[in-house]
């Protein structure tokens, strides 16, 4: 029998509000042990929660970009579980009203076009953070309070590839908005995966299962293929898939039962009587909506229609809001969108990586990279010597203030176009390498890039590569 897995994911973004969601504390990642904490996210009787309007205003932008509803009555609940980490008992969350419901999200899966609906996404608090040692165990309270937006996707999914393709284009999307950093190693971006399996063919469901908290790309795809193959060997041996939570053990490559899955009844949801329901009118949903950006799989089809770029291309430069717009400033002032492609995912890349730099500390400017394009397109350098100024400019020897004129004009670096200047060049190499000539004309093609080395090695590399190609062709098969 074959079988269908059936895959949804439970996303935490962690939102980037400058302070917690119903208190003042700093939201920051990184200080010391229960440094940002107060009376309110420790849970200290009688404090009350004010809930951020920011927290609201980027839930809102989000969800617009993923093409929710915005509700327009929201109610606040409290989810009633214990933990050591969950001071008050309870956690502040939505549950029947939340703020974003019905949206979707498209992405590529290996070039084909994919949708998966969300069903909510909702605001809540986070909890905060145990670490364990030997006997004892360590509360951290800073991240209490912290404000999440939980996006919650419809089952949609029916593999690893989808799921992990998915979760990387959502992570984009947040990205674009600059709502959430996508950290997932600090856990601003945390995944829980919902995972079935059925006979193919089967409209029901089967028994889900809960992946916990996993925290990166390849371990969600991989803790889902363990997964969906464990539930197809538990059936295949007439055993039942027990609804339960397991976690994913990235050393072994295995997911271990954690506890029983709660159902919605086990937290005795009821709306916080220390919040008031939240309205929020068209008027500020408008007003949001006017700060969303072109979303990335707008922008890659755009880029592959503008700048006739291929598809491969436009993924890596969408795959960051700076990073497209980096490349964009080049087109604009070079109007050559495949080489401008080229030198941003080849040679700046390379630097980058090196230099351990993101895009916006490029010690090479998208001016810089447009005039040496423009340059090369118009004659005026080689290719050999525009990569050569690129790489002065990237170590330092020329600032990114300079200009490319400036350092081709200081240098005497422009290409030697004259067909005379070369011919002679050419003449002189010819008449120092006869034996190399014999070869060449009794049929060794591949001597002919010698001959170009040399001539170019004889003039700096300022010569032009096309006027030279022609006429040692020429001169060599005694045509000239």
């Amino acid at each position: 029998m074959d079988f269908e897995p059936v895959i949804g994911l439970e996303v935490h973004a962690q939102l980037l509000a400058k302070s917690k969601i119903f208190c003042p504390c700093s939201s920051a990642f990184g200080a010391g042990d229960n440094d940002n904490t107060c009376a309110v996210c420790t849970g200290m009787p009688g404090a009350l929660p004010v809930l951020n309007k920011e927290v609201v205003e980027l839930s809102i932008l989000t969800g617009l970009a993923l093409k929710c509803e915005i509700r327009e009555n929201n109610v606040f609940s409290r989810k009633n579980y214990f933990y050591p980490d969950l001071p008050k008992g309870y956690q502040i969350s939505q549950y029947d009203e939340p703020i974003c419901v019905k949206g979707k999200v498209a992405f590529l899966v290996e070039g084909v076009e994919t949708t998966v609906g969300i069903t909510r996404a909702h605001m809540e608090e986070d909890a905060g953070k145990s670490t364990h040692h030997g006997n004892f165990s360590l509360v951290n309270l800073n991240r209490s309070s912290v404000p999440l937006l939980e996006i919650v996707s419809e089952p949609d999914l029916r593999n690893s590839k989808q799921a992990g393709e998915y979760l990387r284009n959502l992570r984009t999307i947040l990205l674009y908005l600059g709502v959430c950093d996508g950290n997932m190693e600090e856990g601003s971006l945390r995944c829980d995966a919902n995972v079935s399996v059925r006979p193919v063919g089967q409209k029901e469901f089967g028994t889900r299962v809960e992946l916990k908290n996993i925290n990166s790309f390849r371990f969600v795809e991989k803790a889902i293929d363990f997964e969906v193959g464990r539930q197809i060997d538990l059936i295949e041996h007439g055993q039942k898939i027990t609804q339960e939570t397991r976690l994913y053990d990235p050393d072994k490559n295995r997911t271990v039962s954690m506890r029983l899955k709660e159902e919605a009844h086990d937290y005795r949801y009821f709306p916080d009587p220390d919040l008031l329901p939240l309205k929020i009118d068209r008027l500020w949903v408008e007003r949001v909506k006017t700060k969303l950006p072109e979303l990335p799989l707008e922008k890659l089809r755009r880029f592959i229609n503008q700048y006739q770029i291929p598809e491969y291309d436009a993924q890596i430069l969408t795959q960051t809001r700076e990073l497209s717009e980096f490349y964009e400033n080049i087109v604009k002032k070079c109007v050559n969108g495949k080489a401008a492609s080229n030198w941003v995912m080849g040679d700046l890349m390379r630097i980058l990586n090196d230099q351990k730099k993101d895009i916006s500390n490029s010690p090479v400017s998208a001016d810089q990279i447009a005039d040496l394009i423009k340059n090369i397109d118009g004659n005026q350098i080689s290719g050999k010597i525009a990569k050569s100024i690129f790489e002065d400019i990237a170590t330092g020897k020329y600032s990114r203030e300079m200009s490319v004129g400036e350092i081709i004009k200081t240098n005497n670096l422009v290409q030697v176009t004259d067909t005379m200047a070369i011919e002679a060049t050419i003449d002189k190499i010819i008449a120092a390498n006869l034996a190399q000539v014999e070869q060449f004309r009794s049929g060794k093609d591949k001597i002919f890039g010698f001959f170009v080395g040399q001539v170019m090695k004889e003039m700096k590399g300022q010569g032009s590569p096309q006027i030279i190609n022609d006429l040692l062709k020429k001169k060599l098969k005694g045509e000239a």
